[in-house]
């Protein structure tokens, strides 16, 4: 058989990878497509057999039948196609059911890689061609558009000075895959890219096929579907891992890639080594218990712990490869004085001669002697102010490995207590370097560690807590009526106690080496100022400091306004809680910095998707007008989920979208569990994340489009938009309410309609689905309600509300003109149109009537649907009125193509979940439905690209 990957010719290969567009520039992605199909084929008819292979095409070419007569308006022959698939899925049994689920669901994975792998040829090849520049979004495109317009070389290293981003990252339940199914993902990921060098020799292309076959085998030989609910420490671990897979090494990348862009745009010669700090990096998992019980002042301590272990063995690992390189000898160049001083301090430690420590080789090799007493200090820091439980320490697998004769030096050495006197060390070794010659020297080994240091600490990410103001309240009231009172009451409830117990925790937390680790507490549902000083008195009563400090940040309080009435009054009441004296103290200990927090996901659950993004937007804008006057530095936390029902969308349009003179530069936004495994998954993928978010924080501070004069796309907000803007949101607000938060029908509807309570079986996340036990929509998670309408391919939440309120509007004279004016010209509303745009494209309205065939009362099933259709029409009409198209994504082709591709494979797994679903409500609650439930959830959400 003729190898897979072998072209034609090798120059052939290389036009592919140099073509700017048509069918050249996507001929390597469809050949990877193609050649992951045929090796699936290949390893389902050898795992599986040639029956389930050709139960796999028998359904694959009915679905394929019933979209080709839905194209060509053929209603009814599509119904009777879809209705032989239903009949020819309901015969199977639920064993059967499974394997095709994950036959089908494979394909994705493969599909999946193969799109990432071509995200990362077109980088490469807009590299090669000298074009990175005008690639949207990329930093040397901003640089370039500053400097047309007139913006000076140190204006724009002003502006960069004020960039701060931080990503967050969650583990709230969005990530279906387990973790060794993620690490065998990432091998043929990298498989894929090996399979793009030019040239490969035939015998290395046969290997690298046999290697792709071997981990597809792997892969359908493992457990796609976790047999137990992950543990929080499981999402810890993989939350970890992505700083392994990517983040590490991607770092110094980065900061090199920005020199590089200040080069080409200003002419600029920077070190990496010389910009400032543009990254710092969060997380949520293992500090958020908002709703979820396993997340214990016990896990929050391991949480610590952990990331600190994975973080100080990453550093020796490095510090060993420095020591391995830096061979420099005192025979061949001159050491620095502070050097000499400094190793010579260290080695008084000692109580053995230095020849025993270090051995003859190193007699004139004065760095190695150095870079080996760092490391010492470094893996002392690892045994100092360790308070993990058992189960944290289970998880931390290696510790280091050190001779008897190293030992002596690491227990003679003092722990680095704070990460200024590890790059002050750093800092030296470098200096002395580049003052000897040794300035290449200095770049390549001693640069990528520093800025690794500066961005990471001893910390590796801050932890955020984050609790419900709801609990905060309960807990105060219970505990103590005055912060003076001298001991707590008796008898307080199992809540209160955890709470206090928490900021125990804290407090333990601070005292350490790196009180910074703990610098904001989250306040889910905060909705007044009495929230905020809840927080401020439980915390001194738990014994955190709560003032910041040169030696400790402190603890900032960050209220989170999540409702549409939360964000309407965040503005009145930071204005008031910043005007409070007492307060005010606080925030100067905080150099007048506050962080205030904008929820995108209940948002829109509370308001639709219109709303819920101009509401965003209005307290944005009108916290930073408050800010201003109150003398308050103000930085925004942006909690946006992975998908446009929950805020996500394309980065940098988002971050671009912010209002004019509203942004400080410094940004928090949350990383979600689904779109991880996305941006992370590699270091080419992290370093464009990265650098979009960068990017479009220069692009939003700087605005170059504003200051050309011919210049549109720039951010201003004229006064007729607002006022369009404020009636379509009022229009949108009272439409969603009415028909789907206030009525009782939808929750029913909701609930018999998708799988959202089989998401228990799907054992996604550790937390609970539901913040109470009850049917109101309020009390379930953003996320299963986002999740629930995605599988049913309904997408809700991403359009409900939008098309009402503009064909309302549209009834007046010169509305369209306006709406397209704004379509051109007005960011929040383009990115507001292109999210539902793409939701609309992938939902289909089909499926989600085959769905609908579940709920049990005919009245309501019809009544809920023709009301959900009637606003998905009038959406999809409004969507391409305004943007002047004949149909969906006609402008954004590589999704479109994308969906057409995949619509045929995941049809079969919605055919299967809604049997399995009505199996199982039928009495067949057995083991094997609850699993091809599960692995249907799986691919579905594979096959979308999203889940919740």
């Amino acid at each position: 058989m003729a190898l897979l990957w072998n072209p034609e010719s090798w120059s052939q290969r290389l036009a592919e990878l140099e073509a700017k567009t048509g069918e050249l520039k996507e001929a390597p992605l469809r050949r990877d497509v193609r050649s992951l199909g045929i090796l699936l084929g290949e390893v389902l008819r050898e795992q599986a057999g040639e029956d389930l292979f050709s139960h796999v095409e028998a359904l694959r070419q009915g679905t394929i039948r019933r979209r080709d007569a839905e194209a060509r308006g053929s209603e009814e022959e599509a119904a009777q196609h879809g209705a032989t698939a239903l009949d020819m899925v309901h015969s199977l049994p639920a064993e059967r059911a499974i394997l095709l689920t994950r036959a089908f669901a494979f394909y994705f994975e493969l599909i999946n890689l193969a799109e990432t792998n071509h995200r990362k040829r077109r980088k490469l090849a807009l590299q090669l061609a000298g074009r990175a520049e005008k690639q949207r979004g990329s930093l040397a495109g901003t640089l370039c558009a500053m400097k047309r317009v007139g913006i000076g070389a140190e204006e724009a290293l002003e502006w960069l000075r004020r960039v701060l981003i931080v990503p967050v990252f969650t583990a709230h339940p969005t990530e279906v895959a387990r973790r060794s199914v993620m690490l065998k993902r990432r091998r043929i990921g990298d498989l894929l890219a090996e399979l793009d060098r030019i040239p490969i020799p035939e015998q290395d292309l046969e290997r690298l096929e046999e290697l792709v076959r071997a981990e597809i085998t792997s892969l359908w030989q493992t457990d796609e579907v976790r047999s137990r609910r992950p543990t929080v420490y499981d999402e810890i671990k993989m939350g970890l891992d992505y700083y392994d897979v990517s983040i590490f090494e991607t770092l110094p990348v980065l900061y090199q890639e920005i020199a590089d862009d200040l080069r080409l745009a200003y002419g600029l010669e920077l070190d990496p080594h010389d910009l400032p700090q543009v990254l710092r990096f969060g997380s949520w998992i293992g500090g958020d218990r908002d709703g979820n019980p396993y997340v214990t002042p016990e896990v929050t301590r391991d949480a610590i712990q952990l990331a600190r272990g994975h973080l100080l063995l990453f550093y020796e690992h490095k510090l060993d490869e420095i020591i391995d390189l830096l061979t420099t000898s005192a025979q061949q160049r001159n050491v620095n004085p502070e050097l000499l001083k400094r190793l010579e301090k260290y080695l008084s430690h000692l109580h053995t001669p230095e020849t025993q420590v270090f051995g003859e080789h190193y007699e004139y090799e004065y760095y190695r002697r150095f870079v080996m007493c760092v490391k010492a200090r470094v893996q002392r820091t690892m045994d100092v102010g360790r308070f993990m439980s058992a189960a944290g320490k289970a998880l931390a697998v290696v510790r280091h490995v050190v001779s008897h004769d190293h030992d002596e030096l690491v227990q003679a050495l003092p722990a680095y207590c704070s990460v200024r006197n590890f790059v002050d060390d750093l800092e030296v070794l470098r200096k002395s370097l580049a003052d000897n010659e040794g300035l290449r020297i200095a770049r390549t080994l001693i640069d990528p560690l520093l800025l690794q240091v500066r961005t990471f600490g001893l910390h590796l990410h801050t932890l955020d807590i984050r609790q419900h103001a709801r609990l905060h309240a309960q807990a105060l009231k219970e505990a103590v009526a005055d912060t003076a009172a001298e001991k707590l009451p008796a008898g307080l409830s199992a809540e209160t106690s955890n709470v206090l117990d928490t900021f125990r925790a804290v407090a333990e937390a601070k005292k350490g080496c790196t009180p910074e680790v703990i610098r904001h507490y989250v306040i889910s549902g905060a909705a007044t100022v009495d929230d905020v000083l809840a927080v401020v008195r439980l915390a001194r009563l738990g014994g955190v400091k709560v003032e910041g400090s040169d030696k400790d940040p402190g603890l900032m309080p960050v209220p989170l306004f999540e409702s549409i009435e939360d964000l309407r009054n965040a503005p009145a009441v930071c204005r008031e809680l910043w005007s409070r004296e007492d307060y005010r103290e606080l925030l100067a200990s905080w150099n007048n910095w506050q962080e205030v927090m904008l929820g995108y996901s209940d948002s829109n659950k509370d308001g639709g998707m219109l709303t819920s993004t101009w509401e965003i937007f209005r307290a944005h804008r009108d916290l930073h007008t408050v800010a201003r006057e109150c003398g308050v530095k103000l930085r925004l936390f942006h909690g946006r989920g992975g998908t446009v029902g929950r805020g996500g969308g394309p980065t940098h349009r988002a971050i671009f979208a912010q209002p004019m003179d509203s942004f400080e530069g410094q940004l928090r936004i949350t990383e979600q569990g689904e779109v991880l495994n996305f941006k992370y998954a590699d270091e080419i993928l992290a370093e464009r994340n990265l650098e979009l978010m960068i990017a479009a924080s220069l692009d939003a501070l700087a605005r170059p489009n504003a200051r050309d004069p011919k210049g549109h796309f720039t951010g201003v907000l004229k006064p007729e938009w607002e006022s369009a803007l404020n009636e379509l949101s009022e229009i949108s607000f009272a439409f969603y309410r009415k028909h789907i938060l206030e009525n009782d029908d939808v929750i029913t509807y909701f609930e018999q309609s998708t799988p959202v309570g089989e998401l228990e079986q799907a054992k996604i996340g550790s937390r609970p689905a539901r913040r109470k036990a009850t049917r109101y929509i309020g009390d379930l998670r953003a996320i299963p309600w986002v999740f629930g309408w995605t599988q049913s391919r309904l997408l809700v939440p991403a359009w409900f509300g939008v098309g009402h309120a503009l064909s309302k509007y549209l009834e007046r004279p010169g509305a369209l003109e306006l709406f397209k004016d704004m379509a051109r010209e007005f960011p929040l509303f383009i990115d507001l149109l292109r999210n539902v745009e793409m939701a609309l494209g992938k939902a289909d309205m089909a499926t989600a009537r085959m769905y609908s065939s579940l709920v049990e009362d005919a009245a309501l099933r019809d009544r809920v649907l023709n009301m959900l259709e009637a606003e998905f029409h009038r959406t999809v009409r409004v969507v391409l009125a305004i943007t002047g198209q004949t149909e969906l994504l006609e402008d954004n082709q590589v999704l479109a193509r994308s969906i057409r591709l995949r619509n045929p494979y995941v049809d079969p797994m919605h055919l299967i979940q809604v049997d399995m679903l009505r199996r199982k409500r039928a009495g067949e609650d057995t083991p094997e439905v609850n699993r091809a439930i599960a692995a249907t959830i799986s691919g579905i959400a594979a096959g979308l690209r999203n889940t919740g």
